[in-house]
């Protein structure tokens, strides 16, 4: 492996060699605005997560719950674009030296270009990409291209997976695994629920790949539980939930790194 996909396999085996969970942390780039996104990704680093994904802004975000919507819309009217998606992975990397990816949707990288996109991508730092919308039968350009450049290609598996889907799945992808923990679309919930943890189980008989969940954590006793049996925790309504609901940008960095805090002490102290 090459590139800062090395950093990201490092990372993840880093904190299983601690006991724990790694934690992910979403936030969209360009929202509120590119440099207090920036400062965002900075905060849920000094609070504790382990890496984040950045976000890149889509006008029809299908996979995408109402707050990251939102969050996106603001973002999208504030006239965000790719490069300042880059921008956002350089200067995060830079400030903190830990593993950023992008999670997008495919139409705007098949717009932009593969291997423009995947050469900027490692040109900042990036360690590679969550492709949530790219069937994996139709990946191979994009990841001849991540490949030759360094990036990890981490796709999502769902409960709806049957076995041998998943293998085929987690046979093409690097990095991790992203297992999302129900049917729908990104938000907080109540719980997580017992689909989750028989998905990470099909998922791990099929790969030595780590197998992080996503898709409704936003609470200390919530990460506790995914910890239980994932390798790595996601959480992304629940910080662009902070930023939204704070009267102004300092508060919402101060709630975000709060909040990155609280999340590490529950990957560390499984339910």
């Amino acid at each position: 492996m090459s590139g800062n996909i090395q950093l990201l396999s490092d990372t993840l085996a880093g904190a299983k060699a601690e006991g724990r969970s790694a934690l992910i942390a979403y936030l969209p780039a360009g929202f509120p605005t590119v440099d207090g996104g920036i400062a965002a990704i900075k905060a849920v680093f000094v609070g504790g997560a382990d890496v984040v994904e950045v976000g890149l802004p889509h006008s029809d975000p299908v996979l995408d719950g109402p707050v990251i919507q939102t969050a996106d819309d603001i973002a999208l009217r504030g006239g965000v674009r790719i490069a300042d998606v880059m921008r956002t992975v350089r200067e995060a990397f830079a400030a903190t030296g830990k593993p950023v990816l992008v999670m997008t949707y495919w139409n705007p990288i098949d717009r932009y270009g593969v291997e423009r996109f995947t050469a900027e991508l490692a040109e900042a730092g990036g360690a590679g990409c969550i492709l949530p919308d790219l069937p994996v039968q139709e990946s191979a350009l994009w990841r001849e291209h991540a490949e030759k450049h360094g990036l990890a290609t981490v796709f999502v598996v769902a409960p709806s997976s049957k076995d041998a889907r998943l293998a085929e799945i987690t046979a093409a992808g690097s990095g991790f695994v992203y297992a999302a923990s129900l049917m729908g679309v990104t938000g907080t919930r109540e719980s997580v629920g017992n689909q989750a943890q028989d998905l990470v189980a099909r998922t791990k008989a099929t790969t030595e790949l780590p197998v992080c969940v996503g898709l409704g954590v936003s609470n200390a006793e919530q990460a506790a539980e995914v910890a239980g049996f994932a390798d790595g925790v996601i959480v992304g309504s629940a910080f662009v939930k902070r930023m939204l609901d704070a009267p102004d940008e300092a508060a919402g960095l101060e709630a975000v790194r709060e909040l990155a805090a609280d999340l590490a002490k529950g990957v560390r102290t499984r339910a």
